[in-house]
């Protein structure tokens, strides 16, 4: 045996780079190793998002705040919709809340392979890093929110002399959950599209957009019993979580179990195809990105 031989057997290697060759190859694990970096990527997102503002984290109080007036304005005294026996203003801001946090990790991720590209060009790590740093990086502004809602519901409860707390705020954790598995599978397939088809980019926004309102976010499921459309609407994975969120929080209305299995089973499904497609372009997509 020479010496070149010697040198490369006491050669103690910690990270061994290899190709994938199985489908189902997901390595998550790889990611379990890498959490110190996931947690300074979340740092990175929450600082980086407010870096050379003025008002930094307060956006987060103000844009929940004008969003409510407008829904106030437009759907309870324009189009004069009934939010379910709760007050109007906490009804818009429960809705505003868990969409807020759905559609900022949704958006956000969908964009991981074009915006990083940099990145990940220069170095090696767990590619799905970036894409669950964005989805907890936006739970942070998630509480923000959620206090803000707390503080609005506090007030009323003063008002009134109710403020309804019970065993159903243990649903939250889990419906929060739900909405960031929602948003990440969903994000990780569209951003695994848009490194070949860039029209997905100008396409997010608006579907966003649209996807709102086909959700009980400001309105009440009730309030389409007997149109012909509810159907479809009940259908939406989203609407079960959204309904469910308001009534752990209220204590109003009902909670659909068969729904919330429904939607369960679907961002069980979306998330596995998801990593799956996220896997199979995370080799490929610095050669079309």
């Amino acid at each position: 045996m020479n010496t070149t031989d010697t040198i490369i057997e006491d050669d103690q290697w910690d990270q061994i780079i290899e190709p994938r060759g199985k489908l189902l190859d997901l390595n998550l694990k790889e990611v379990w190793r890498y959490r110190d970096l996931l947690w300074l990527f979340v740092k990175r997102d929450f600082t980086a998002q407010y870096k050379q503002t003025i008002l930094g984290p307060l956006w987060h109080f103000i844009q929940p705040i004008f969003t409510t007036v407008m829904f106030l304005l437009v759907f309870g005294k324009i189009a004069n919709i009934p939010t379910d026996g709760i007050e109007a203003i906490p009804f818009y801001m429960s809705g505003i809340a868990i969409w807020n946090y759905f559609s900022s990790c949704l958006t956000a991720t969908s964009n991981t392979f074009v915006a990083n590209a940099g990145i990940f060009g220069k170095v090696y790590f767990p590619r799905l890093v970036i894409p669950l740093s964005t989805v907890m990086s936006n739970i942070v502004k998630f509480g923000i929110q959620f206090l803000l809602l707390l503080a609005v519901m506090a007030w009323y409860g003063y008002q009134t002399g109710h403020f309804h707390f019970a065993s159903t705020w243990l649903l939250l954790p889990l419906l929060v959950l739900m909405m960031a598995g929602l948003g990440l599978g969903l994000g990780i397939i569209i951003s695994s599209l848009t490194t070949k088809y860039r029209d997905f980019n100008v396409l997010i926004s608006f579907a966003v957009q649209l996807l709102m309102y086909a959700s009980p976010v400001v309105y009440p499921l009730s309030f389409l019993k007997g149109k012909s459309y509810a159907a479809w609407i009940a259908w939406n994975p989203l609407t079960p979580i959204v309904e469910a969120f308001r009534f752990a929080l209220f204590g109003r209305g009902t909670v659909d179990t068969a729904g919330l299995l429904f939607s369960g089973g679907f961002i069980v499904i979306v998330l596995f195809l998801g990593m799956l497609i996220f896997s199979k372009v995370e080799r490929t997509f610095m050669d079309t990105v």
